[in-house]
């Protein structure tokens, strides 16, 4: 049991910028190995997200309350995943060859493409919240973040298992994470990934793990062809656009119920 928590706060102190105790050891062993938890970490994410949502709707108006919570949330990840988004939209875009795209999502800085797609991303996810907050009220934008963080990331890890990792460079941040999970891991971390979906209506799981699906088969196809399999940044990249895709799930499962 003690390693286990100790993979756990293996993942929490790689994917965000939260404390962990400072008996747990590190080792890229040992990150590749708490690939399994990544999940759960966006339970603690997606908790902060909501208790702040719904302390900030107390005296703020909803649109106020959503930016914030989502502020909240990229504080406590240190932007990890909108960052790897922005690189992604850059490579992608910009480059025409595997190796120019590597080169460009490897550079530091921002480009149009980044730049864009970030902005972009950030707006329609504060608007889907929105919606979401005007047909539910609080509690719907409570659970909708406490659903989308764990299976956005559970979407990325599925990446790890199913694709090969793509860039040669030792140096790189996510090289621990290129070994696939083993049956049993992928097992746990589908578990902590879906199980937040048994707070949902029938059909707006069925929608979520729909949209969520289709963007994940479609982005690991995209990143197939272009360069073979993934990078940490497509994993950064993914678990955006299925974070998105849950909201968006959410609000057409609310419309098919409603019918």
């Amino acid at each position: 049991m003690r390693y286990q928590l100790e993979l756990f706060f293996t993942a929490l102190g790689f994917f965000t910028r939260l404390p962990v105790p400072a008996w747990v050891p590190w080792s890229t062993e040992r990150l590749n190995h708490a690939a399994r938890y990544f999940p759960l970490v966006g339970w603690v994410v997606g908790a902060l997200g909501a208790v702040s949502y719904l302390v900030f709707a107390l005296a703020l108006p909803p649109a106020l309350a959503v930016i914030l919570s989502m502020a909240v949330t990229i504080r406590a990840t240190g932007a990890f995943h909108e960052d790897g988004f922005a690189d992604a939209c850059d490579g992608l875009g910009g480059g025409w060859d595997k190796a120019q795209v590597l080169t460009i999502m490897k550079d530091s800085r921002i480009g149009s493409y980044g730049t864009v797609g970030i902005v972009l991303m950030l707006l329609a996810k504060a608007a889907a919240l929105l919606e979401l907050a005007a047909a539910g009220g609080g509690p719907a934008v409570a659970l909708a973040l406490f659903v989308a963080h764990p299976l956005s990331r559970l979407a990325s890890t599925s990446l790890i298992h199913l694709l090969p990792y793509v860039r040669e460079d030792e140096t790189a941040k996510s090289k621990p994470l290129a070994k696939r999970l083993t049956p049993a891991e992928l097992a746990i971390a589908a578990v902590f990934g879906l199980l937040p979906l048994a707070w949902l209506a029938p059909a707006q799981a069925l929608a979520v793990l729909a949209a969520v699906a289709g963007v994940t088969a479609w982005a690991a196809r995209m990143f197939v062809r272009r360069l073979g399999g993934y990078t940490g940044d497509l994993l950064g990249a993914l678990q955006q656009a299925a974070e998105l895709a849950c909201y968006v799930g959410l609000l057409a499962g609310a419309r098919m119920t409603a019918l």
